[in-house]
């Protein structure tokens, strides 16, 4: 088992990969679409809108290292969707790095993103490869912001708001409560330091006049990002969806998790959380549409003389996320990323070049920036 195609998607029975695959054959590159279980890709990849005219070949395999090398051997790009990544993305970047391919997925992680950065991001420049968790809309376009606020120089301070409007997938809900058994950092003077799980915040959303909740969202993966970054001393970020009802509910969530759920034993731990995410969101939600799904990612930088805010307005968060997982591939089958082993999609691929991307595609708008 081979393939000639350079592009893998891994996990497209989800949301999130058979939106990447979508892109993939408006951009124009062939695609391994792959899953465990090859019938339910099948149903999912052709209900894709304009597959007839995409290069594709579907591939069922098993979440086993040496299974998955063997089947995406050949490929230059495998693009991972199958969370939780802390459970399921080892074996994948195992294969990745014993076939020789790039590697990215979507996560939302923060304790994944740190694992793979320490276990195998030296092994990854040592081959000339990129290790790119996280490249996603909640991540990834508020990213993009902060480097836009950051670019005159004389900043060091990055506090980083991402909203949305919407409900979250079956992966994205698993996500959320499988980062609730994980430690949460934010960055304060180049050391990581631990958030209070209880912690919220009244936040003004740009563009909105009711007050909002955001949560720490386990952290995100901006304060690893920029950990290591000379601009950049201190990052934390906050998160939510646009439905102020909806995150009252998380954080009740969480506290019953310290409550409840966190002193039991592992395994216990892991089949409660399940349960409750299996019972909120059991199946695929509606695709998205861009009257209703809106996004909004807001960035301060600050210095001692100096302030920057950066706003991006955008649409169809998920799309956004098909799109930079897209585009990434594309790029990466081309030439080489500016960065090897451990990088974000900014460090690797430029964050203008990803902004035009997301405007080029009609998901956002252009940046509203305003300088002190």
């Amino acid at each position: 088992m081979s393939t000639d195609k350079p592009v893998v998607v891994y996990g497209v029975s989800g949301y999130t990969g058979r939106l990447i695959c979508e892109y993939l054959r408006e951009l124009g590159v062939p695609f391994v679409a792959a899953g465990r279980d090859a019938e339910r890709v099948r149903e999912v990849v052709e209900k894709i809108p304009g597959i007839e005219t995409a290069d594709y070949e579907i591939v069922g395999v098993e979440n086993d290292a040496a299974a998955l090398a063997e089947a995406f051997d050949g490929a230059t790009v495998i693009c991972n969707t199958v969370g939780p990544f802390i459970k399921f993305g080892p074996e994948v970047v195992e294969a990745a790095l014993q076939i020789g391919a790039h590697y990215t997925d979507t996560t939302g992680e923060q304790d994944w993103v740190m694992a793979a950065r320490d276990r195998w991001g030296a092994q990854f420049a040592a081959k000339g490869l990129l290790l790119s968790p996280g490249i996603a809309h909640m991540y990834t376009t508020s990213e993009i912001a902060a480097n836009i606020a950051l670019e005159p120089g004389g900043y060091d301070t990055l506090d980083i708001l991402v909203f949305w409007k919407g409900l979250p997938t079956f992966a994205s809900t698993q996500t959320i409560f499988t980062i609730l058994k994980a430690d949460w950092y934010y960055l304060e003077q180049n050391q990581l330091v631990a958030w209070d799980h209880l912690s919220r915040f009244d936040v003004t959303v740009p563009g909105y006049h009711e007050q909002a909740v955001a949560v720490p969202w386990g952290g995100m993966s901006h304060p690893i990002w920029f950990q290591h970054d000379p601009r950049v001393s201190s990052v934390r970020s906050f998160g939510g969806v646009l439905n102020r009802a909806v995150m009252e509910n998380v954080g009740l969530t969480v506290q019953m998790f310290e409550e409840q759920i966190k002193p039991l034993e592992p395994e216990a731990q892991e089949k409660a959380l399940a349960d409750i995410a299996a019972g909120l969101q059991a199946s695929m939600p509606p695709r998205e549409n861009p009257r209703y799904n809106r996004s909004v990612d807001s960035v301060h930088a600050s210095g001692p003389l100096g302030r920057s805010h950066v706003v991006i307005h955008g649409n169809s968060n998920y799309k956004q996320t098909g799109l930079l997982q897209a585009f990434a591939a594309f790029s990466l089958i081309q030439e080489a990323p500016r960065r090897v082993g451990f990088a974000s999609a900014c460090q690797a691929f430029g964050h203008h070049e990803l902004l035009g991307q997301l405007r080029a595609f009609g998901l956002v708008a252009e940046p509203v920036v305003t300088r002190v």
